[in-house]
């Protein structure tokens, strides 16, 4: 019980600390509110809302048909304008697409001739240029064939393929961006909480208050993961809950209890590590660094943005020690698939075990930086 009351009242001392601090205060407040709602809203890959304008030099109703196939939310409403009209809009700026439909357009499709569609892109735009030529290519065929069976029988081909979209039947990247977001939001903010803690006590002095005080390093390192990781679970959960499906109206599919159990294991391993970049580095600076070498590598590889089977089969074996990969898998298949607990319990049995080894490891580091103070 004196452990315990010690951790407890050591740990309530990490939160005032944490309070008096209003710079981690408002980095807290904007990872998992403003953070989560751009990262979300503001996907640089999707085609959302693009300018387009459209020559109709047919006036037929084959071209009123393609132009009436574009609408929000991918592209704004189609603006018409002439053919002069292309290069003066195109050099201000006020469309990212123009399509030209040649005269006689209905008149050659009808008579089985080729006639072509010219497509002007703005391809300043990269990413939009190169998604959207895909989209709008692949609508003006799908309204040129339903179009054609109207007046021309066509053999029904002997199979008929059928997509189905799981989980994101829209096909929305805002799903996938902000629950994303709070996965690796809860792995930065963890390793920065953790380690600025201990850091914070080097530079203030008060670490060597502590070591003449009757408690042993393993409760000073538990006082910091308990509040610390208390703290990135409440503010996770206001992301989750106020953020995602408040705001955003994302629909979570799983048990937000049995997500959060699991976010409370990533925490112990990602807090354990915190503490051990902490005591390699000798001031916050050195420790920001350090931070960043391993959260770059290891957020990119552990599958929140490329499937990990796209990897090399090298860095997949080596992203298995990496609490943040069994947490992505975990997250993923929670939220998005509604899996249970007989699904996911090998990460959790992985993220467990990692937390052991990392928490063991900051220990020993962590024993071996005070007796070298002492």
């Amino acid at each position: 019980m004196p452990r315990l009351t010690n951790i407890y009242r050591l740990g309530i001392k990490e939160l005032w600390s944490l309070a008096r601090d209003p710079m981690m205060l408002v980095l807290i407040a904007y990872v998992f509110t403003l953070s989560i709602y751009v990262a979300a809203t503001a996907m640089p890959e999707t085609l959302h809302k693009a300018s387009i304008a459209i020559v109709d030099e047919d006036t037929s109703p084959l071209s009123k048909r393609i132009a009436s196939s574009f609408y929000l939310p991918l592209f704004n409403p189609p603006v018409m304008i002439s053919l002069a009209d292309i290069d003066t809009g195109m050099d201000a700026g006020d469309y990212t697409f123009v399509l030209d439909i040649p005269p006689n357009f209905q008149r050659d499709v009808l008579a089985r001739k080729t006639p072509a569609i010219q497509l002007n892109v703005d391809a300043t735009r990269m990413t939009q240029a190169f998604t959207g030529g895909a989209f709008i290519q692949q609508m003006a065929m799908e309204e040129i064939d339903e179009f054609l069976q109207r007046y021309r029988s066509r053999a029904a081909p002997p199979v008929a393929l059928v997509m189905r979209a799981r989980f994101n039947p829209n096909l929305q990247q805002l799903w996938f961006g902000g629950l994303m977001e709070i996965l690796n939001n809860v792995t930065m903010l963890s390793i920065i909480l953790t380690g600025a803690a201990l850091i914070r006590e080097r530079e203030h002095g008060t670490i060597e208050h502590l070591l003449v005080m009757p408690i042993t390093p393993i409760e000073i390192i538990l006082s910091k993961i308990w509040s610390m990781g208390l703290v990135v679970l409440l503010a996770s959960t206001i992301g989750l809950v106020g953020v995602v499906q408040g705001t955003l109206h994302v629909p979570i599919q799983g048990s937000l209890a049995l997500f959060l159990a699991g976010t409370s294991l990533h925490l112990f391993a990602t807090t354990s590590m915190g503490i051990f970049l902490a005591t390699l580095a000798r001031s916050m600076p050195q420790f920001g660094m350090l931070a960043v070498l391993i959260l770059l590598p290891m957020q990119m590889l552990s599958g929140s943005a490329t499937p990990r089977e796209s990897m090399p089969a090298f860095v997949q074996y080596v992203m298995e020690v990496a609490p943040v990969t069994h947490f992505v898998a975990l997250g993923k298949a929670i939220l998005f698939r509604g899996a249970g607990i007989d699904v996911v319990w090998p990460q959790f049995l992985a993220l467990s075990a990692i937390g052991v080894v990392f928490f063991a490891i900051s220990l020993r580091r962590f024993r071996k930086t005070i007796s070298q103070m002492a």
